[in-house]
């Protein structure tokens, strides 16, 4: 009895056919954005925006793989969209965040010069004309 493995008997035979080539006309495949996707979702997840965006992908592969190819760029589109929402609002409101910040802090260090100066108490010439 034989146990090596694999055994040639059970291997399919080789197809000779040929896969016809792809034309210059032929469009070509929607990408899907999953790399992308998994990093707004992990690092970025501004409103569950990566996570929408990751359903995307992965329905835009899926369709991809199945040979569905205007499924395909239809989720595609749509995960763009959502990674760039994503990638927008990790970005963007954290640095509008700063700048209101900043802003803010320059501001009452000046209010509060302008306070201190107010409410000082200042002994001058001012006191002698009062006697």
């Amino acid at each position: 009895m034989d146990t090596s493995y694999p055994r040639e008997d059970y291997l399919p035979a080789p197809s000779h056919k040929r896969e016809p080539a792809p034309t210059a006309s032929a469009s070509p495949l929607p990408r899907d954005h999953l790399i992308w996707s998994i990093f707004n979702t992990i690092y970025m997840n501004f409103c569950c925006l990566g996570f929408v965006a990751l359903a995307f992908s992965v329905k835009a592969r899926d369709r991809k793989v199945a040979g569905d190819v205007e499924a395909a760029r239809r989720f595609s589109s749509k995960a763009r969209c959502y990674n760039t929402l994503a990638t927008a609002g990790s970005v963007v409101l954290p640095l509008l965040l700063a700048t209101l910040v900043i802003m803010g802090v320059i501001h009452l260090s000046k209010l509060a010069q302008d306070s201190v100066s107010f409410f000082t108490y200042q002994f001058s010439g001012s006191d002698d004309e009062d006697k």
